[in-house]
Order: structure tokens, then sequence, then C-alpha cells
């Protein structure tokens, strides 16, 4: 397969703010401010998520048993009254070519296994000799969504009916595809089908895999050839818990990351959120600044994968100002690797392994004034330093000093 994801991905999700519900309007909404105001630093992907084959799809969870739009192969179609450009079996090719006009790429949501809808109707799968109704494995179901059946890849239709969704996505001008309830637990079988659609498409299509929950590094070889990122955690949303538990989390998976596979920190809550999902009620952020500037310094330190989950047309101007500071960014698209160097109690450093940029997390509740010998980042003393938040040069002295409020951060740029 083509490398791709040379570097993490970066991009807008639907979840965090319109749920299951997102409508084309809002998805060309959010697409047209990317293209406006955040395409030149790298935000490329525009993703629809969950459920949007689900003409009743509402705020604050799933429809259990609700009747979903398919083709007459059992493929999920988009519902047409919330992405009327959809009608007529058009699928997401009008608004894939929109978000594509625009110089983006375009994502969608898909949950594993088979429609129980079109198991029970025994639709054909398309390319293939085999009946949806021959494919289910009835035992390997979701814990949180009624959807779908899990299949049974020793049968050979498994395969096909995954080859026919993927060929279907890429008709559409998919280019990016995150596989949900995929790897929590760890569905070993499954990854591999579908990666192996994703590999037969003819199209360049980045998969995503997803949930995280308590998944194990053992399983790293695995992922880095079958998906080209995964995510490491739950669902993370706008509390400093979820934010804190990614510290631990990201030092373990570090080691992992690299072109075209990249452990996955999750979303960001930031930002105009809440209007239409699972969790609360519409919002903005409810991380306070400085752990808003935490979370992007330790995601772009470690090289996490970037989706911003606001609507960002409703954001306020700090959020995107937030997200566009391109000193920080370029942490997050440094070819080097980064790791973990540092930790005393709840006071941490990463840096790069080529000595470029530093960052520095004081996890506490009181502030914290730190100083670190540049050996400890594994550099000799700078000729200069670089406060990328502030965009300001710091004269280095004999460590690397730092003044951090409660659950905040910096970073630094060394040459």
């Amino acid at each position: 397969m083509t490398r791709l994801a040379a570097t993490p991905p970066m991009g807008w999700n639907s979840w965090d703010v319109f749920g299951t519900s997102v409508t084309e309007a809002e998805t060309r909404a959010n697409a047209a401010f990317i293209a406006e105001h955040m395409a030149e630093l790298g935000w490329e992907y525009v993703v629809v998520d969950i459920q949007w084959y689900d003409p009743a799809a509402r705020a604050g969870g799933y429809n259990l048993g609700t009747k979903l739009v398919l083709d007459e192969y059992g493929l999920p179609q988009p519902a047409p009254n919330r992405f009327p450009s959809a009608a007529g079996g058009a699928g997401f090719k009008p608004l894939a070519d929109y978000v594509h006009s625009l110089g983006l790429k375009f994502g969608v949501h898909i949950l594993r296994g088979v429609p129980r809808q079109a198991v029970a109707a025994n639709t054909p799968i398309k390319g293939s000799e085999y009946t949806a109704a021959q494919i289910p494995d009835r035992e390997r179901l979701s814990s949180w969504i009624d959807d779908n059946w899990g299949i049974d890849h020793s049968h050979p239709g498994g395969q096909a009916y995954y080859d026919s969704l993927v060929r279907q996505f890429a008709d559409w001008g998919v280019d990016y595809i995150k596989a949900d309830d995929m790897i929590a637990p760890y569905w070993e079988d499954e990854v591999e089908a579908f990666w192996h659609a994703v590999d037969r498409a003819d199209r360049d299509i980045v998969l995503s895999l997803s949930p995280g929950m308590s998944l194990s590094t053992e399983h790293a070889q695995h992922l880095q050839q079958h998906s080209h990122l995964w995510r490491i955690s739950a669902d993370l949303w706008d509390r400093w818990r979820d934010i804190d538990a990614q510290f631990d989390l990201l030092r373990a998976w570090a080691p992992h990351a690299g072109p075209g596979h990249w452990p996955d920190a999750d979303m960001l809550p930031l930002g105009h959120m809440g209007i239409r999902a699972e969790v609360g009620e519409p919002r903005q952020s409810l991380l306070t600044p400085d752990e808003q500037r935490t979370m992007l310094t330790l995601w772009c330190i470690a090289r996490s994968p970037l989706m911003v989950g606001a609507d960002l047309p409703t954001s306020s101007a700090e959020t995107i100002e937030l997200l566009t500071n391109p000193e920080v960014l370029a942490a997050q698209r440094h070819p080097a690797g980064a790791r973990e160097v540092w930790r005393q109690g709840r006071h941490v450093a990463w840096a790069s392994e080529d000595g470029a940029f530093a960052a520095v997390f004081n996890r506490t509740t009181e502030a914290a004034e730190l100083q670190l010998p540049w050996s400890t980042l594994g550099v000799a003393q700078p000729e200069r330093v670089r406060d990328c938040w502030n965009r300001s040069d710091i004269v280095p002295g004999d460590h690397l000093r730092a003044k951090l409020q409660p659950h905040s951060a910096a970073l630094f740029r060394l040459s």
C-alpha cells in the first residue's frame, strides 16, 4: 500500500459537537471554515461520524433498533433528510466533491460488522455470490449500539462484504475511514479483513481504528501493519482527568509512532461543542485556557493525530488562534520522534529525539517553576530557545527554565 499518513492526520470530526445527528449543511460549513482559516497549516480532513445512515438520529446517544438507510446490497447510505445531496442514490459523492473542491479531504465513520437489517432481508453482497444472511456472527456484538452483527470471517462472504463497502466509499471519493468497535476488544480478524478491503480499493484511503480503552501495546506491530492510526483511549471529553490520563498512555505508545502509523490520543474537545453531542449540553470547552494549551502541547510533541471536535464557525477567535499557531503545530509535523525524558511527581518533560523540541508540563494544582539541565533533554546548551506558544525568543542559560501555572505547559524549539 502507498505510504499514506506520512505525518499525523489533522482535521475535523463531527462527533464532539453534533453526535450522531450531523447534517450536510453543518459539514459544509465546517469544511468551508477550515479551507478559509486553517488549511494552509495542515488541517485537511473533514470526517462525518457515526450513524449518518439513520434518518432519526438525535442528540444524547444512539437510537436502538432504528431503521437504517441501506441500498439493495445492504450497504449504508446517507440519510437524505440530513444529507439532501445524497438523494437518488448519489451517496456521499456530492458532499465529497464539495470538500475536494475546497482542497480538502473527506472522511466517514463506519461500524464493525454487517447491518442486522441487511441480514434480516438477506440482501446480496455486491460483486459476490454470497448474501448477508450467510456472514453474521451474532456473538460478537457491540456493547453500545445495535445496528450491526459481527462478521464470521471463516466465511468468504465476510471479506466480500467489507470489499463492497470500501469499494462504495472509494467510488464516493472517501479519503479517510474511521472504523469503529474494532479494537476494544481487539478483533484481529476484523482488523485484517477491513485493512485488506482498504488495500484493494482503487483509491488512497487512510484507515483509523477505534476505540482504544484498555488497548495493549502488545498489539502495536499488528496495528502498524493493518492501519494508519489507532485510538489509545476511550472517548475523551473536555475534562482535565481525561487529558491527564493521556500522559501515561502516550508515554507507552510513543515508541510505536512513525510515518504511516500513529497512536491517536483522540479528538480535541475545544471550542463550541456539545450542540447535539452524546455528552453534555451546548457549551464552550470546559477546559481552562492553560489545560487547552497543555493538551495541544502534549498531542503535538507526541505527534498524535489532531482532529478538532468543535463547530468551528461559531467557536471563539481564541480557539482558532490556539489551533493555528504554526510554531506549535510544527512539533506535530516534525520528522523525528519524541519521548518522555523526565518525570518528577506530576511534573513531566518530553523532548524530540533529535533535540529540536522540548516540552514541560505541570500536572499539579499549584504553580511551579521547573529547571532542567539541558542534558536531561538530551541536548547540549542551545544557542537559541524559542517559546512556541508566546512566539518569542529566550536567552538560553545553563538550564531550561519555565514558570508554569496549574495544569499548564510550555513548548520550546531549540537550535
